[in-house]
């Protein structure tokens, strides 16, 4: 591996091999999305748990501190809304040179695998990692499933990880699911972190998934709406930060929660 590369996924997995990568590009497809109406402020108090942040150029150049900032993982698909008529629509928006411009550790681009848009989805992966893979830059894939949450189970999870491997991602986001999820890592090449979906109902459902997950094989988390969502985002995400990085199970982590939310 060279040295850029090698240093830029250094910077977003830590010593353990472990990362808790952070997403605030909800607004490319929602608007101003709740508690992620004012980003800079909602991330603030968030990113001394948090390794990496997953933003688009936009919020990233108007909300985010450019001087000791947490690495940045840039958002580099888009073109559609839920106004729409397919989330599954995306192209490429970000061009390498802004890449570079904005000393981004990554970029993220989804793939709707099963959808209409497939083809063009995963020839914008393959497009974005044959440039990317010139500059040392990592990319990660986001197996996203646009509004078809039934989606999420483990045969179909293991064919969109394995298709973006193949096609070159150093890392694949995908959905945590409840039943072998074993499988959709141990069938993926390269590192795989979760994802979070819609809000869970409760902050204990939100541990115990990421407990699993990190149990059968992913390395990490991309929690946004799970964590700045929170009734006490802060002590969500310090509960979350060690079970990815302390080795907390469930009941500490829990435990971690109530103390930092009585605190605060």
């Amino acid at each position: 591996m060279e040295w850029g590369m090698k240093n830029r996924l250094s910077r977003l997995f830590q010593a353990d091999g472990h990362c808790f990568f952070l997403p605030i590009d909800h607004g490319y497809f929602q608007g101003p999305t709740r508690c992620l109406e004012q980003p800079g402020e909602t991330i603030k108090p968030l990113l001394a748990y948090c390794d990496a942040l997953f933003v688009t150029r936009g919020v990233l150049r108007s909300c985010v501190e450019p001087l000791g900032s947490k690495p940045i993982i840039l958002r580099v698909s888009g073109g559609t809304s839920m106004a729409g008529k397919d989330l599954a629509d995306e192209v490429i928006t970000t061009s390498i040179e802004e890449v570079i411009r904005l000393n981004a550790a990554a970029v993220g681009v989804s793939v709707f695998i099963g959808s209409d848009y497939e083809k063009q989805t995963l020839s914008n992966l393959a497009r974005l990692v044959n440039e990317c893979e010139n500059y040392g830059i990592p990319v990660m894939a986001v197996t996203a499933v646009g509004k078809e949450m039934e989606k999420r189970e483990a045969r179909y999870l293991a064919l969109c990880c394995r298709i973006a491997a193949e096609l070159g991602a150093r890392v694949v986001k995908t959905y945590w699911c409840d039943k072998d999820f074993d499988k959709v890592v141990k069938g993926c090449p390269v590192p795989v972190v979760m994802a979070g979906g819609p809000k869970c109902e409760t902050e204990r459902e939100v541990m115990e998934f990421v407990y699993d997950g990190m149990q059968n094989g992913a390395v990490g988390i991309n929690l946004g709406r799970n964590v700045w969502q929170s009734p006490h985002p802060v002590a969500m995400a310090k509960a979350l930060h060690a079970v990815i990085h302390e080795k907390a199970d469930v009941k500490k982590a829990c435990g971690i929660y109530d103390e930092v939310k009585n605190k605060l």
